[in-house]
C-alpha cells in the first residue's frame, strides 16, 4: 500500500484549492505542500508571523526564516511577516481557509486529541486550539491505528481533548471520513484496503456518505 504516510499527505492535498490562505500542523501536515499541483497559488499560514511559505529549501536555508516548528523555509513573491499576535489575529478572525493538523484522536462528534500523551514529554499545544476553533475548515490526518494497533477513530477520546466539535474531516490510509452534526460518515477507501478493513479498525459507529467511493 505504499508509505502510510506519504498516501494520507496526497490525499489530503486534494482538499487545497486554489487561493486559499492554508495552515500545516507539524508531521503528515508539512508534507502536503509536495502533492501540490505547480500551478497552484496557496498562501500558506505560519502561527510565528509568516504568510506566503514557499517549499523547503533544498540547500543554502536562511537561519532566520522558519515556521513555527522551527523548520527552515522559503518564501513566496508577495509574502509578508509579521508578530505572533497578528498571525493568531488572523486565525481568531477565521482569516484562515483550511487548517490540516495531525491527531492522537477524534471521536465520531468532531472532537480533537492531538497535543499531549500523558506522561511523555511534548513541546505543547502551540496553536492547535486555536486553529481548532478558528479556522473555517479543520482536516485531521492521522494513521488508523496508533502504534499499539488501538483505532484512533473512537467513541469518546481517552486523550485530552484540544477542542470540541472542531474536525470537519479526518484522512486516513486507510480511509476518508466527513463529520457533519457530530455524526461520523464514510466518504472513501483508500486504495487497497476493504470495507471490512475500516470496520475493523474503527471503533466508533459510521454511516456512508451518500457520494461514497471505493478506490479499485
Amino acid at each position: 500500500m505504499g508509505d502510510a504516510r506519504q498516501i494520507i499527505a496526497k490525499r489530503a492535498a486534494l482538499e487545497v484549492k486554489d487561493g486559499m490562505i492554508v495552515n500545516l500542523g507539524i508531521g503528515i501536515p508539512s508534507m502536503v505542500p509536495n502533492y501540490l499541483g505547480k500551478d497552484m497559488r496557496v498562501f500558506f499560514q505560519a502561527e510565528n508571523g509568516i504568510l506566503g511559505m514557499g517549499p523547503t529549501p533544498k540547500e543554502n536555508a536562511d537561519g532566520n526564516l522558519s515556521n513555527a516548528a522551527g523548520l527552515p523555509v522559503t518564501i513566496l513573491p508577495g509574502a509578508s511577516y509579521f508578530d505572533s499576535a497578528i498571525a493568531f489575529g488572523m486565525i481568531r478572525r477565521g482569516c484562515i481557509d483550511l487548517s490540516i493538523l495531525g491527531a492522537l484522536q477524534v471521536n465520531a462528534k468532531g472532537d480533537l486529541a492531538n497535543w499531549i500523551v500523558p506522561g511523555k514529554r511534548v513541546p505543547g499545544v502551540g496553536g492547535a486550539m486555536e486553529l481548532a476553533y478558528g479556522a473555517k475548515n479543520l482536516i485531521a490526518v492521522m494513521n488508523h491505528c496508533a502504534k499499539d494497533g488501538k483505532p484512533k477513530i473512537v467513541n469518546e477520546c481517552s486523550l485530552p481533548v484540544t477542542t470540541y466539535h472542531c474536525v470537519k474531516k479526518i484522512i486516513t490510509e486507510m480511509a476518508v471520513f466527513s463529520i457533519v452534526d457530530q455524526q461520523l460518515y464514510l466518504d472513501e477507501l483508500m486504495p487497497g484496503c476493504t470495507l471490512a478493513d475500516v470496520k475493523n479498525n474503527t471503533e466508533a459507529d459510521f454511516s456512508f456518505s451518500t457520494n461514497f467511493k471505493a478506490h479499485d
